[in-house]
């Protein structure tokens, strides 16, 4: 007997006997798939599941391409640090580094190693963040030390010995950590840290400084469906535990499970590559257009925040900002506190752009002007990078630092182009015709104007 339950209702809960999809047509048969849209069906379940893999497991892919890339030069073991001097160049692929100061870096490796200690130099800003690029404690001048310099002990997963007096204590979810030092006294000081087992405290033994700034290797994750091959050595080297039951259960739909091999079969590896590079367009628009206002410096304007809401793990209200996160670490690197919300007359404040001012991409073979208004708000100084869009680093130009920088306060012209504008070469930096480009501003030691944006960047003028 007919129920009460009006047609639009009976309607609302049903599904079609046609619909159309990305992979094809489905049919049903009063709701039930036909039997030869089973199969399509399931293509479309994994397509979607590997398309969220990759946004959301793109910080750990990251850390994974670059130790890859480290080894690739002989930059491994518990006292290899690496670091660029004079400063980072465009030999290498690296994610938007600056090449306005040295950095030093190391893979700590607690399972090989056991507790590591970590003797940061003074004056310095280090960083640790764990092997899913998740922040883990700031040493130096953010940190408990308070750039007094220190020693900071980092203790493995599930560490239940004793802990002995005398450092800071920091636990970690995985065995694999980065390591990233900048000091202000440059590669004098870089060339001061320390990076020892707990277990030969006693007599450290000399660390290997390798300089990377002349080598030529590459550190992004890959775009193709040897993406996921990257995360499965993750999976695999990390405790399951490490990675939180929602992103893990992903992994696991696809077949990226710890302690089981990772052997898609035919079917699976082409929806792998149909779907690494899908996602890939997907970070590739939040990075250089993203939807949330919230990235946008200035409404109406096309400078552009790294950290939207200010937040290092992306929260908003008890939820993930899940776009925000593969925005950030699609085009960037390094978590801490103390760059999402950068204080007044410290650390950092970064914005960038890949649009000029009418809105259209930046053209390495146009010629454009960036204003720098005066009253520049940075107490120490100010910097403009220039970066490939497709690798997201250092455009490569005859100038291995395409980038220029200053230390006034006044007002102030740079000119983009492939040819330099008569008696401006030195606040001109050359671009690549054929090739997009986009530009990042930093700010060190960033003053008072800057966060409460009486001060604005000039949007980037085309000038043909």
């Amino acid at each position: 007997m007919p129920s009460g339950i009006s047609p639009e209702v009976r309607a609302a809960v049903a599904v079609p006997d046609q619909l159309e999809s990305p992979l094809g047509k489905l049919s049903f048969f009063d709701g039930v798939p036909s039997l030869d849209s089973i199969d399509t069906i399931y293509d479309l379940l994994d397509l979607n599941r590997a398309i969220e893999v990759y946004l959301n497991t793109i910080p750990g892919a990251s850390l994974v391409a670059m130790r890859n890339g480290f080894r690739s030069v002989g930059l491994d073991g518990i006292g290899a640090v690496g670091y660029t001097a004079p400063r980072a160049n465009s030999g290498s692929l690296f994610l938007t580094p600056n090449t306005e100061t040295t950095y030093g870096s190391a893979f700590l490796d607690l399972a090989a190693s056991g507790p590591i200690v970590v003797e940061n130099p003074p004056n310095s800003l280090c960083v640790i963040d764990d092997f899913w690029f998740r922040y883990v404690g700031d040493l130096g001048l953010a940190g408990p030390d308070q750039g007094a310099g220190g020693r900071h002990l980092l203790l493995p997963p599930g560490f239940e010995g004793s802990v002995p007096d005398g450092y800071h204590v920091l636990r970690t979810p995985t065995y694999t950590n980065w390591l990233v030092v900048r000091a202000l006294g440059g590669v004098p000081d870089i060339l001061r840290t320390r990076v020892y087992r707990l277990e030969d405290a006693a007599d450290p033994p000399a660390n290997e400084f390798v300089n990377l700034a002349d080598k030529s290797f590459n550190t992004v994750h890959a775009n193709d469906h040897t993406f996921y091959d990257e995360i499965d050595t993750l999976i695999q080297e990390e405790p399951a535990g490490a990675l939180d039951a929602e992103r893990a259960g992903q992994c696991a739909a696809i077949g990226l499970v710890k302690g089981r091999p990772f052997a898609p079969d035919e079917r699976m590896r082409r929806i792998l590559a149909q779907a690494a590079p899908l996602a890939a367009a997907i970070a590739r628009a939040l990075v250089y257009k993203p939807r949330d206002p919230r990235a946008y410096v200035y409404p109406g304007g096309t400078w552009l925040n790294a950290f939207i809401g200010g937040s290092y793990e992306f929260l908003d209200d008890h939820a993930r900002l899940l776009d925000a996160r593969a925005q950030f670490h699609y085009f960037a690197t390094v978590i801490t506190p103390a760059m999402a919300a950068a204080r007044v007359g410290t650390g950092s404040a970064y914005a960038y752009t890949a649009m000029d001012s009418r809105h259209e991409w930046l053209d390495g073979g146009r010629s454009y002007r960036l204003t720098l208004p005066p009253e520049i708000p940075a107490k120490n100084f100010w910097s403009v990078d220039l970066y490939d869009t497709q690798t997201r680093s250092l455009l490569e130009t005859d100038n291995p630092y395409p980038s220029v920088m200053g230390r006034t306060t006044g007002g102030v012209d740079l000119f983009f182009g492939p040819n330099p504008p008569a008696g401006r070469e030195a606040n001109w930096v050359r671009t690549v015709p054929g090739k997009s480009w986009f530009a990042m501003l930093r700010l060190y030691g960033p003053l008072e104007p800057w966060f409460a944006k009486t001060w604005r960047p000039g949007d980037i003028e085309p000038l043909d």
